[in-house]
C-alpha cells in the first residue's frame, strides 16, 4: 500500500467463528467519483494479526464516498471451507478528512458484521 504510517483509515478482520484474527486476508479501497465510478485507490492483505491499518495517506483522504471490499471467499477457500458471501463491501461517508475512521470488520462463513469505530 502506498499509505503511510499515520494512515487515517484503518481496519481489523476477525474470524469470530474460529475466535482468530483473519490472516492474509485480501481487500481493497475504492472512492466513488463525480460519474458515480469506483476508482481503485489501494489494495492489501491483512497481517498476521488480521489488521490493515496503512489503506491511505492523509493526504489523499478526502470527502466522498468510499467502499472498503474484503475477499472473504478466497480467505475461507484458503482454509479449506466455503462461505455464503464471496465478498463483503462497506460502504461509507467521508466528510470530515481530519478525522482518524477504523472499520473492522467480524465475520463467519454464513454472517459478517462491522461497525465504525475510531
Amino acid at each position: 500500500m502506498a499509505a503511510t504510517e499515520s494512515s487515517p483509515l484503518s481496519t481489523h478482520v476477525l474470524n469470530t467463528g474460529d475466535g482468530v484474527p483473519a490472516a492474509r486476508m485480501a481487500l481493497s479501497l475504492h472512492r466513488l467519483d463525480s460519474n458515480l465510478i469506483w476508482n481503485l485507490l489501494s489494495v492489501g492483505t491483512t497481517d498476521e494479526d488480521g489488521r490493515c491499518p496503512r489503506l491511505i495517506s492523509r493526504e489523499s483522504f478526502s470527502p466522498g464516498m468510499y467502499k472498503l471490499r474484503f475477499e472473504t471467499g478466497s480467505y475461507w477457500e484458503s482454509l479449506g471451507q466455503s462461505c455464503f458471501y464471496p465478498y463483503v463491501e462497506v460502504v461509507f461517508t467521508i466528510s470530515d478528512q481530519d478525522q482518524k475512521l477504523h472499520l473492522p470488520l467480524l465475520m463467519s462463513r454464513f454472517s459478517y458484521s462491522t461497525y465504525r469505530g475510531s
